[in-house]
């Protein structure tokens, strides 16, 4: 087995570090954060993925997963230095490769030896010529090889994924050092490819996620041809999927996608296109599909409830999917802030993101309409470099109000709203249009104007890959 140092804690990197420990590798997690390295090592996840805390604590008790600051203390006799930090999105759409490239810096400073250097990060094409760049400069006394390792992990089954992979992905300039990189998943039994240079394998990790974001965007607008000739988009799709050349998945209309890859990793792609004088047009109406998506909501709630302001309008899932907490670029946010400008009152649960969506950067104040006033806002644009998350009812004035749990309610149908009742609009099972989704009436005793429950984390087939 392998001596690895793992260059991140977040998703990728914990979730990487503490699989490759239970294959049996001597693995360090190597972390700047230092609130965040203190919670690891009292076997604590700073974030919400299931069954990682289990992993991490199993792997630490056997001595094969540490944590630290320093990359002096994990990077000297190690065999693999994996780089899995962040990669925001920057400016124009690119990727903000400062993290990879700071990495890589300081791997160099501590490497003692030869070393392979693993890009697990969404990088674009190139970036392994940057990061090999950056070893040689500061370290030229030591031969270091980079390698595209791709991670394909979704939030809510990354352990999952990792040990049951469809696929392991190795690319390299060196065709040596990407086997050696292939080794270290040899206990999955897993199919392998191994790229005759580093850029395909750099370019199967965004074209991956462009195809996936495509297919939602793709059944979101059949969704909408085929409520105008009165289809049923939900059967459309399920007879797309029965097709083996198409195949079910990614299939489900409704607000579309979130989270921290597609939106960044499509973003990226058109930007890297552009940089070599080519316009990605299809990308390019992927992201408008999607971003008009979530808008799709508050049509459907003025529809139903004929006007916002005054209302109590209550989130069903804050989370950007199921099974996380993560909170980067979820349509729960977006919807919030429109549906405050609007002049609604909100009233948010996620099962799993509760805290997060209480802590750190909360939406920006929108100055709302009050119930019964005629002013009006605009909601602001959301950042996708930094996690966004929803005021808390701790903030000053109307606003969210975060619950710990739902009450329970009593459903009955009908076609419209009525005082004293609430709306429940679901985009877990509703097309892109109303196809299967005409408003259920719930009796609600205390509350005395119209309310709307909507479903704002999409289905796991919407999920983002990581």
């Amino acid at each position: 087995m392998s001596k690895v140092a793992v260059i991140g804690a977040g998703y990728v990197g914990l979730t990487t570090g503490a699989c490759l420990a239970d294959l049996g590798h001597d693995v360090t997690v190597v972390d700047i954060d230092k609130e965040k390295i203190a919670l690891l090592r009292r076997r604590m996840v700073p974030f919400f993925e299931p069954g990682l805390r289990e992993l991490v604590e199993r792997n630490a008790a056997a001595g094969r997963l540490q944590f630290t600051t320093s990359y002096a203390d994990a990077v000297p006799g190690a065999e693999f230095a994996i780089i899995a930090v962040s990669t925001p999105e920057g400016e124009g759409g690119e990727a903000d490769l400062s993290y990879v490239e700071a990495a890589a810096s300081s791997i160099a400073d501590a490497m003692d030896g030869p070393l392979v250097v693993v890009n697990k990060s969404t990088v674009p094409p190139l970036t392994g010529d940057m990061v090999s760049s950056v070893l040689k400069k500061h370290n030229g006394r030591h031969n270091a090889v980079v390698v595209s390792n791709p991670e394909f992990l979704r939030e809510g089954s990354a352990i999952q994924d990792f040990m049951h992979p469809d696929r392991i992905v190795v690319g390299s300039n060196d065709r040596q050092a990407a086997e050696k990189v292939a080794g270290l998943y040899a206990p999955l039994n897993a199919e392998v490819l191994v790229t005759p240079n580093i850029y395909t394998a750099e370019m199967v990790k965004y074209a991956s996620n462009a195809f996936l974001a495509t297919r939602i965007s793709f059944i979101n607008e059949i969704a909408w041809i085929s409520e105008r000739v009165g289809a049923d988009a939900k059967l459309v799709a399920e007879g797309m999927g029965l097709d083996k050349r198409i195949g079910p998945t990614y299939l489900d209309a409704g607000i579309g996608w979130g989270g921290s890859c597609f939106g960044k990793d499509v973003s990226a792609l058109t930007a890297v296109a552009e940089r070599f004088d080519y316009h990605p047009e299809l990308l390019h109406a992927v992201m408008d599909i999607n971003r008009d998506q979530r808008m799709l909501v508050i049509d459907l709630l003025r529809e139903a409830l004929e006007e916002l302001p005054g209302r109590v309008v209550g989130l069903l899932g804050l989370a950007f999917k199921p099974n996380t907490d993560d909170m980067r670029d979820a349509p729960s946010v977006d919807i919030a802030r429109v549906l405050l400008a609007a002049g609604a009152e909100l009233r948010a649960y996620d099962p799993a993101a509760m805290e997060r969506s209480r802590a750190g950067h909360r939406v920006e104040r929108v100055s709302a309409a009050r119930p019964g006033s005629r002013q009006t806002a605009d909601a602001p644009s959301g950042d996708r470099r930094r996690p966004q998350h929803l005021r808390s009812s701790r903030d000053e004035g109307p606003g969210i109000h975060l619950s710990r749990h739902w009450p329970g309610v009593s459903r009955g149908r009908s076609s419209r709203a009525e005082p004293g009742s609430s709306v429940l609009t679901s985009a877990k099972s509703c097309s892109l249009a109303r196809s299967g989704c005409s408003p259920s009436t719930i009796t609600s005793p205390g509350r005395p104007r119209t309310s709307a429950i909507f479903k704002a984390t999409p289905t796991s087939s919407f999920a983002s890959s990581t």
